[in-house]
């Protein structure tokens, strides 16, 4: 790079500098909120509403509870809680005592359960009596059920903690697969939240006049956007039932019922959900109440690579919506970078620019930039890098490591995204994992070239390509309204990868197997014949 490339992408595309709030917690917006709008309608859950005073009044009881059992700053405490008001209370409740929460799928298996609480410690798990929940010899407090009668249901202060909260402090540890087979938990702390928070409200302009649809999962790092944005700006939460996420039909009611405005999707299920929505007559929608579907201003595709066809898709179906493309690990405190509105103009949707507080890096192998439109291992530096992998101070340094473009003390984390920047617009464009770099016959080969390929050939919807048995091979399904015709697509194909490249076999599925977050489980794919 000369001296004028250089200065663009290291510092003219990563000029993100925006004031925060020295010492914000992460329930400081919800807190203004209570005293602005005590009234207005906090959370909805199945025909129930709490206002925003009684939510308030919930959780600091709850919170109260918490601390007089030993629940405080730089403790942890297990979430157990299926999705309701039980869980938002729980959740807020372990912050409003200083602890951090570690959500826990009370349907996953015990032995999995089992690992994340050996290593993450809590003091105890919260739960409720439906669930029946084992921790073995952790403490489970069921929230439903707790006598907090004796409990004040006054704000919160450092004066009631066992010690002074601050903006360092963990606010979360959420547990991700490892490549080892074992989870491992990614600390993040309240400041790292406060961004994140602060940037998609401004960004979107989020404010009391939206309602926002919690739905993903808790255990997956989406979920804090639809937790805490909302009630930080006075917006209206509705809670989705318990694996309501997993029903396109049941989010298409919801959406409707409840004049739903905003809303997260994984894009393999974004595509289902608006396949349902076609089936779904007008007379069924407005039977429905609310406003039908024409409520929708924003949906946000995030988790996985968003295809082009899908945005395309979506617009055709609900045009007055903005869908916009999210893009961030777990480790960088769940959105690291946005594109959109996009339009679906095109054959590849950007990953967008960096959020506040943020730098974007494509290095090469020795931590060096790379030229505009070169692939290069992404690492995000900035506000938003979690303190680390709880209890994992050997993964930890592995992953996140120093940043030779920073001040001192600065640190990057390593994404294994590979990507590249595109024209001169500034943003990112999504390439691979460099963990899906395979070797085969001698060849050097990356999975996410080949499956773009495939992507772009007519009649293809989603795609993912394996190796199996020392052979490349491609497992597609039909966009919507279109059939595969596996030998156009190989020969798409072979015009524009190398020989070596090209799938073996390609397999038609009407869908890809998805895991209990929506995103795609490769273990779950068939055998080819």
């Amino acid at each position: 790079l000369d001296s004028v490339e250089r200065s663009l992408v290291l510092e003219g595309w990563n000029d993100t500098v925006h004031e925060l709030t020295d010492g914000a917690l992460l329930l400081d917006g919800f807190d203004a909120q209570v005293a602005a709008s005590p009234g207005a309608v906090a959370l909805s859950f199945e025909g129930v509403s709490l206002s925003y005073a009684e939510f308030d009044a919930r959780v600091n009881c709850f919170a109260r509870y918490l601390v007089s059992v030993g629940v405080g700053p730089e403790s942890l405490v297990g979430v157990a809680v299926r999705r309701s008001v039980d869980l938002l209370v729980a959740v807020y409740g372990v912050l409003r005592a200083g602890g951090g929460y570690v959500p826990v799928d009370p349907d996953q298996p015990a032995e999995r359960n089992g690992f994340v609480l050996a290593a993450a410690s809590p003091v105890c798990v919260v739960s409720t009596s439906d669930v029946g929940f084992d921790a073995g010899v952790v403490p489970v407090v069921e929230v439903d059920v707790v006598d907090v009668s004796g409990f004040s249901d006054a704000p919160v202060s450092d004066v009631d903690r066992v010690a002074p909260l601050r903006s360092g402090n963990t606010a979360y540890v959420i547990f991700t697969s490892g490549s080892t087979g074992r989870p491992k938990g990614v600390a993040v702390s309240h400041r790292s939240v406060v961004n994140q928070v602060s940037w998609l409200a401004e960004r979107y302009a989020v404010s009391v006049s939206d309602v926002v649809l919690f739905k993903t999962p808790v255990t997956f790092d989406v979920s804090v956007w639809e937790l805490f944005v909302p009630l930080a700006v006075g917006a209206r939460l509705v809670v989705a039932t318990h694996d309501g996420h997993r029903d396109p039909g049941y989010l298409a009611s919801v959406v409707a019922a409840e004049s739903v405005s905003m809303v997260s999707f994984v894009p393999s299920m974004l595509e289902v959900f608006v396949d349902q929505v076609v089936d779904m007559s007008e007379a069924t929608i407005s039977r429905l109440g609310g406003g039908g579907l024409g409520s929708l201003r924003v949906i946000f595709a995030a988790g996985e690579a968003l295809p082009a066809s899908v945005v395309r898709r979506v617009l055709s179906v609900l045009p007055s919506v903005e869908v916009h493309n999210l893009y961030g690990p777990t480790e960088f405190t769940v959105h690291a970078t946005a594109a959109g509105p996009l339009d679906g103009v095109g054959v590849v949707v950007p990953m967008g620019a960096p959020v506040w507080n943020s730098s974007v890096l494509v290095l090469d192998s020795r931590l060096r930039p790379v030229p505009v439109g070169v692939a290069g291992e992404l690492y995000l530096s900035g506000v938003q890098v979690a303190r680390g992998y709880h209890g994992r101070v050997d993964l930890s340094a592995e992953r996140f490591v120093a940043n030779p473009f920073g001040g001192v003390g600065s640190r990057m984390y390593r994404t294994g995204d590979v990507v590249r920047w595109i024209g001169v617009s500034g943003e990112l464009e999504y390439v691979g994992r460099s963990d899906f770099q395979v070797k085969l016959r001698g060849q050097r080969i990356e999975l996410g070239e080949i499956e773009a390929a495939v992507r772009d050939q007519v009649g293809v919807g989603s795609v993912v390509v394996v190796v199996w048995r020392d052979q490349l091979v491609a497992y597609v399904t039909a966009a919507v309204g279109s059939s595969v015709d596996v030998d156009v697509v190989r020969v798409g194909v072979g015009e524009r990868l190398a020989s070596y490249m090209v799938p073996s076999q390609f397999v038609v599925l009407d869908a890809l197997p998805l895991n209990a977050s929506g995103k795609l489980d490769r273990k779950l794919l068939p055998e080819p014949v």
